[in-house]
This record gives C-alpha cells, sequence and structure tokens, in this order.
C-alpha cells in the first residue's frame, strides 16, 4: 500500500505526532511519498526507518498511491486540491491546526486512522467541486475549488457593483464589499462568517452570499448546483480580487466570469466514527447549553 504526505510547514512541536504516524505507516509496510519541501523540513527531526519517495508537482503523484494524507488545518487539505486534481486519489486531513471541518482527525486519532487506512474501514464521500470560466485565463490549469469562489473588492475602495446572472437570467445587482459562492463543503467556511446557510454535504445546491451588502434585505440564496452563475463587475476601483479557495487572482471590470459545477469530485475520506453532524455539534459547539 502507498500513502503520500502533504503538509505546507513542519513545527518540532508536532515532533511526536510526526513520528508516531511515520512509525505506524512503516510498521504496517507501507510505502511513503512526501511532499519535498516539507520533507527537507523534517529531517533534522523525524527519523525515517527509509528515504521515502518525494514528489513536488501534481503530475509525479500516480494512480497507485492510495490515499493522501494532509497534516494541517483546513487551509492545508485545501491545498491538496491542486495535487490530486481529477486523479480520484482520496484524501484525508489530521487537524493539527484549529477549527478542522475538513481535517477532522485529531492527532489522537492517528493510530486509529492508520488502523483504519489499512483495513479498508473508511467511508469516501464525494465532495463537489466548483468550476470558474472566465474571458482571461485564471488560475492556470486548476480552475476549481473545494470551498468557494469569491469577487472582492481590492484594497480600501469603496463597495463594488456586482450583477449576477442564473443561466444567463438576470439574478441581482450586489452593492457589497464582495461575493461569495459557495460549495456544500464550503458554507461552512466563509460564506458561513457572513451569514450563510450550512448545507449537508450531500446537498444538491450552491450558496451565493453576499460579503457586508450595502442593502440589508438581500440575503444569501441557495441555488441548484447544475445552474451556471455569471458575473459582471464594476465599481470606482480598475481592479478587484478574484478567488478560488486560499489562491487569489487581481482582475479588471473587462474581465466575465461564470462558475458551474466541476466533471469530477474530491475524494475525501472519512472514519466510520466520524460524520458531519457530529463534525458541526463538536465545532459549533451545539448543545453546550444544557437548557437546549
Amino acid at each position: 500500500m502507498q500513502i503520500a504526505l502533504y503538509s505546507r510547514n513542519f513545527s518540532p512541536e508536532d515532533q511526536a505526532d510526526v513520528q508516531l504516524l511515520i512509525h505506524i505507516l512503516h510498521e504496517h509496510g507501507m510505502k511513503l511519498w512526501l511532499y519535498a519541501a516539507w520533507y527537507e523540513q523534517t529531517r533534522k527531526y523525524i527519523q525515517w526507518p527509509q528515504k521515502p519517495e518525494l514528489f513536488r508537482t501534481a503530475q509525479e503523484l500516480h494512480n497507485d498511491i492510495s490515499c493522501l494524507i494532509s497534516l494541517g488545518g483546513d487551509g492545508t487539505l485545501l491545498d491538496t486540491l491542486c495535487l490530486v486534481r481529477d486523479s480520484q486519489i482520496p484524501v484525508i486531513g489530521v487537524n493539527m491546526g484549529r477549527l478542522g471541518f475538513l481535517a477532522n482527525i485529531g492527532r489522537e486519532m492517528i493510530g486509529r486512522m492508520a488502523e483504519a487506512l489499512l483495513a479498508h474501514d473508511y467511508v469516501i464521500e464525494q465532495r463537489t467541486l466548483l468550476h470558474l470560466d472566465a474571458s482571461i485565463p485564471l488560475f492556470g490549469d486548476v480552475p476549481y475549488a473545494l470551498n468557494d469562489f469569491t469577487l472582492h473588492k481590492k484594497d480600501a475602495s469603496s463597495m463594488i457593483r456586482i450583477h449576477a446572472f442564473l443561466n444567463g437570467e438576470f439574478l441581482n445587482t450586489y452593492w457589497a464589499d464582495g461575493l461569495i459562492v459557495a460549495t456544500p463543503t464550503g458554507s461552512t467556511a466563509y460564506s458561513l462568517s457572513c451569514g450563510g446557510p450550512i448545507l449537508l454535504p450531500e446537498a444538491g445546491g450552491f450558496v451565493v452570499t453576499p460579503v457586508a451588502p450595502h442593502n440589508l434585505n438581500v440575503r444569501p440564496l441557495v441555488v441548484p448546483d447544475d445552474a451556471v452563475i455569471s458575473f459582471e463587475i464594476e465599481g470606482r476601483s480598475e481592479h478587484f480580487l478574484c478567488t478560488l479557495d486560499a489562491r487569489m487572482e487581481t482582475i479588471t471590470s473587462e474581465v466575465k466570469m461564470a462558475i458551474r459545477k466541476e466533471d469530477f469530485t474530491l475524494n475525501l475520506i472519512r472514519l466510520q466514527e466520524n460524520n458531519f453532524l457530529e463534525t458541526l455539534r463538536n465545532k459549533l459547539f451545539w448543545g453546550i447549553d444544557k437548557r437546549n
């Protein structure tokens, strides 16, 4: 069995947890592939039973890899989308960050996770992605996102106007600081902080959420995920921000954009004892008030 490991940065505080994971995987005879930049950071702290294979790009990952383990927070797991792309390599996240909606495997569950991977004792959830089509090349060969697409004003400029269309029909002009289109996975991220609803991962929809709208009667909207949502943008500034997850591009008002459902999904591994509703209760502290 071949396992890939990815992380942005290595902290000496994580040494014991990472060493435990490496030891368990090696003891079970798993061949390891490591993200090269992260491996270089670990060499002073981690004892490697044998030198792992290294990868630097998506092209160096192959379909013989059974899964990719993300070590970090939700942002780290979002990075893995640019690596696995449409290869269908499943991803599982170990939470070494803060909140951990996606990376919901705690440090204390590292041993259980390794055993589950070996025994194939897990569930694979197919998470919807969104795809950006634009009138100019944007985001290279990875024009898709797991969490959200956003349009936003740049720097400290005044609010912008975003004209939104649903399947070519005019929807609304948003006078706001920005606009979010979130997948069900992304409904618990930026969109949630701006007042958007939570969608279950299997829900077939996108959430359109304004950021600080000028008109308070403009509310988040859930639309079918088979719809095409297109945009035109204008404002006093010449430049605006466009994002896919944590990746960012600067655009002008001449750029035309449209969001649709991507043709493939991200395979996210969930252990049998974990589920989305439990994650919601734990991360949002539902039920802490015993009067409810």
